[in-house]
């Protein structure tokens, strides 16, 4: 059997992270437009100490009895009545002022308010507030409070996650997924990170090495040949696992920062109260696993009462030889749903890897969320010039001090107006004391910047080669590099190309860039069908392109009082979401078996809504990229009803055979009440269904017989079509015309 890798790309630049190819398989990104929030504000950190707001005695011009106005009415600003009011005012602040140069000389007044309120901001610079609370005419002292924008977390909002909280825990939504166990099978999870915080849980038992448990990561054992002779640990030693558990469970509402950026949300795991199980199967720094360690970890999980399990991790599939996939089956009969990553090996079919092959696995396809964060490029000097572009940071550095140079285009192979700086030779003797300009593609990340750095630039500006939005860049141990790299934009290569020879800068101060480059299906995402039997992979797609989620704590230098936080893209990033959904679903309905849980998964998803890696303004439509949508969790957790087969393939047929071939599909109820549908199929007409409506009575179940009957005509490739049980419930349906 294959060895298997982690299929994150972590801040990445492969195809599969830690053995992976080079970064032309990594995923897309976009556009540096920032979007402005236009929900409320929120008090977010307490009070600012540094400045007091002082409520003088007198009513303000809003409340004041000779110009409040009347019901219906506005103020009306410009009589004599409000300019008598505002000159009583004005006299009452300067003589605070007065007051103020005698008894408080280092306070300073900032600002002055008559309308709403009748009050002054004073800079304290050391003044005790108390100081000014008993000057004459105020009436109220207090110091400044803080406000940032009430903003919902936008990975969560991908998958109505936040919604689906409130079915599964009414009155306490923040306690999704509370008493479900999730087992990550990984790099590990670092337990000290805020994400897994155990305050407030109640005492567990825990398991293994408990030096890297508490009451909310209940287990941690390390799966390695010779893993004792070798003093390996089940401690988080690479990032990929605490990533992967973060997305999964990480406690609700946990500030972030991501290298000095403030987020403007608190993030939260799918599934926030749920436990965790660390399964390490890839400790110090291995980065391929045996089959049989991966074995033993989905046996310990299952004794140690995992409900779920997380594989962000694959290898080359080896179709029905894959002891591997049977594994993964045997756990889902046995009722643990098994989230399994589809693999980095995309864009085009076959690209399926193993153990995501499985039939029984819940197999992730990524698309993704339009966020991250970066610096600002300038065109010119950061003090007098334009800024043309958002760059996304990763692992390289980042200028201390604005860094300018002149903008010089690398050579090599690109699809962009410049190269993609891959060989030695792709660099002029121009390139000394300058920002290099390359394309993303061809090889790592890595490798352009340490290419670059040797032919003696001082920075590099990698940009995307695929729309949406730029991702985080991961570095390349065989290729070290030190000089500051940054990614642009796709949508800026024209007016960056354009800057070539002269002075450009690449800034200092990062930020929070919220683009709206939402459900881009990402380009490395693996697609089906499988091989030999040719079934529908991935299942489902979920958010897996600029993923924000805990990194462990070593990884950040200095390190934040919020803690580590980095952005991740992989279909490692979006098994996770399945994986916490699963928590969710689980939670609120226990008696669900695990094919039940991933048919809600899988067949209530949203369709219609995500979009080509390669042509964003155009819906993807190919199941074998999809899978069956863009999961909807609250939708899952509402399922009414259950397929036996999450999709339907016909397998491989002889094109031109005149054969028709039939399967039969249950339909279970999973409600109280009996459940009649319409159904109908669309797409392929080659693919029919026997009943027109269906009945489904309470806590029962139907059949439906499906036909794929192409007649003799047939040419050769990919059939599909969806079967629709009205708007309760869909699936795909698929033959391979060979």
């Amino acid at each position: 059997m294959a060895a298997a890798a982690v299929l994150g790309l972590s801040t990445a630049a492969t195809g599969v992270a830690l053995t992976g190819p080079a970064d032309a398989a990594d995923p897309a990104g976009g556009s540096g437009t920032t979007r402005q929030a236009t929900s409320d504000v929120r008090s977010s950190s307490g009070a600012d100490t540094s400045t007091a707001i002082l409520r003088l005695s007198r009513d303000p011009v809003a409340t004041d009895p000779s110009t409040a106005p009347a019901a219906g009415k506005g103020l009306a600003l410009g009589t004599t009545k409000a300019r008598n009011v505002r000159a009583r005012l004005a006299a009452q602040r300067n003589d605070l002022r007065a007051w103020l140069r005698g008894n408080a000389p280092a306070a300073t007044v900032v600002g002055e308010y008559d309308i709403a309120l009748n009050g002054v901001a004073v800079r304290l610079n050391g003044t005790p507030l108390a100081t000014l609370a008993g000057a004459p005419g105020v009436a109220q002292a207090g110091y400044a409070a803080t406000y940032a924008p009430s903003v919902t977390d936008p990975d969560l909002e991908r998958i109505d996650a936040e919604a689906a909280w409130a079915i599964a825990e009414p009155g306490a939504p923040t306690r999704a997924g509370e008493g479900v166990r999730i087992g990550i099978v990984d790099t590990g999870i670092d337990a000290t990170h805020p994400c897994f915080r155990a305050t407030g849980y109640p005492a567990q038992k825990q398991l293994g090495d408990t030096r890297f448990t508490n009451d909310k990561v209940v287990v941690a054992r390390v799966f390695a040949n010779k893993a004792a002779q070798q003093g390996l640990t089940p401690e988080a030693v690479q990032d990929h696992g605490t990533h992967v558990a973060g997305t999964a469970a990480c406690n609700p509402r946990t500030p972030a920062s991501v290298d000095g950026a403030k987020i403007p949300y608190a993030p939260s795991g799918v599934a926030p109260r749920a436990l965790l199980g660390n399964y390490n199967v890839f400790p110090g720094d291995i980065d391929n696993a045996r089959s049989e360690d991966i074995l033993d970890a989905l046996q310990a999980a299952a004794e140690d009462g995992m409900q779920v399990l997380n594989m962000s991790l694959g290898g080359s599939a080896s179709g029905n030889q894959d002891l591997l996939t049977t594994a993964v089956d045997n756990l889902d009969r046995a009722n643990i749903v098994v989230a399994v990553a589809g693999g980095n090996e995309g864009p085009g079919h076959f690209t399926i890897g193993s153990p995501g092959s499985a039939e029984r696995a819940l197999t992730a396809g990524a698309s993704s969320v339009g966020h991250y964060t970066g610096v600002p490029v300038y065109a010119g000097t950061a003090a007098t010039g334009t800024p043309v572009s958002v760059t996304a940071t990763g692992d390289f550095a980042i200028p201390t001090t604005p860094l300018t140079g002149t903008l010089v285009p690398a050579g090599g192979t690109s699809a962009l107006a410049f190269g993609d700086g891959c060989e030695a030779g792709d660099f002029t003797a121009s390139t000394t004391g300058a920002i290099a300009l390359v394309a993303r593609g061809t090889c790592s990340f890595g490798t352009k910047v340490a290419t670059a750095e040797k032919a003696g630039a001082v920075g590099t500006i990698v940009v995307n080669n695929v729309p949406g939005d730029p991702v985080a860049m991961a570095a390349d141990a065989a290729a070290p590099a030190t000089i500051p790299a940054v990614m642009a934009p796709y949508a800026d290569a024209t007016e960056l190309a354009g800057l070539a020879g002269g002075p450009v800068t690449i800034g200092v101060t990062p930020a929070y860039v919220d683009s709206g480059n939402d459900d881009i299906m990402g380009d490395f995402s693996s697609q089906g069908p499988t091989d030999v039997s040719y079934r529908v992979k991935p299942d489902v797609t979920a958010p897996g392109v600029n993923i924000l989620s805990s990194l462990p704590q070593s990884f950040c230098d200095p390190l934040p009082a919020e803690g580590c936080w980095g952005f991740m893209q992989g279909t490692s990033m979006a098994t996770p979401h399945l994986a916490g959904s699963a928590a969710v679903v689980r939670q609120a309905h226990p008696g669900w078996s695990a094919a039940q849980v991933r048919s809600a998964l899988v067949n209530t998803s949203a369709t219609g809504v995500l979009k080509q890696s390669t042509a964003v303004t155009a819906l993807e439509t190919d199941p074998l990229v999809t899978g069956s949508g863009l999961e909807d969790l609250d939708a899952a957790v509402g399922a009414r009803l259950a397929l036996s087969s999450v999709s339907t393939s016909f397998g491989a047929v002889p094109s031109g055979s005149g054969q028709a071939l039939t399967r039969t599909l249950t339909v279970t109820n999973l409600t109280a009440a009996p459940v009649t549908t319409p159904v109908s199929v669309t797409g392929d007409p080659a693919f029919r269904v026997s009943a027109s409506t269906l009945t489904v009575p309470a806590g029962g179940s139907a059949r439906l017989t499906l036909t794929y009957a192409p007649g003799k005509a047939t040419t050769t490739g990919d059939r599909s079509a969806t079967l629709r049980l009205g708007s309760v419930a869909h699936s795909v349906l698929y033959a391979f015309a060979r």
